[in-house]
């Protein structure tokens, strides 16, 4: 099993959404290394970190599992979708998805300023400067070290 971070703007889809939804994919990843995380290291099982970015609380705020693993994100082909990709290719698609499951939302919100003074996350993309994944690997001891600081 594998471990994930997932960004997301709450006012787009948050840990709430996720959580009244029970299953949802997880589309709109238009980023390459992104996508190829994607594509060849995401597994059914493996846990995911939602964190809700852009908005007041910056944070970890729940727990998703995924579900279904890597299949071509069908907004990429949708002129009227924010993630329309005019030069994505049917035959050939450039973007893709997976399922995710809601699986716990914390009581509080981990904020990215307590992250930022943990020593355990000090090689974590999310908490260096000028990151801008929307999804990323988390290392076991990283996983361990987000849950010991949560609100459960």
């Amino acid at each position: 099993m594998a471990y994930w971070l997932f960004k997301t703007e709450p006012d787009e889809f948050s840990i709430d959404t996720l959580g009244v939804k029970g299953t949802s994919c997880w589309e709109g990843v238009r980023n390459y290394q992104a996508r190829n995380m994607i594509r060849d290291d995401m597994k059914v099982g493996d846990s995911v970190l939602i964190y809700h970015s852009s908005c007041k609380q910056i944070g970890v705020a729940g727990i998703a599992r995924i579900t279904r693993e890597a299949y071509v994100d069908h907004f990429q082909f949708q002129v009227d979708s924010d993630y329309y990709d005019p030069k994505s290719d049917p035959d050939n698609p450039r973007w893709l998805m997976v399922d995710i499951e809601f699986v716990e939302k914390f009581k509080r919100v981990l904020p990215l300023s307590v992250l930022k003074t943990m020593p355990e996350l000090e090689a974590m993309p999310l908490v260096k400067r000028g990151n801008r994944l929307s999804v990323m690997p988390v290392s076991e001891s990283e996983w361990q070290a987000i849950l010991s600081r949560v609100v459960r």
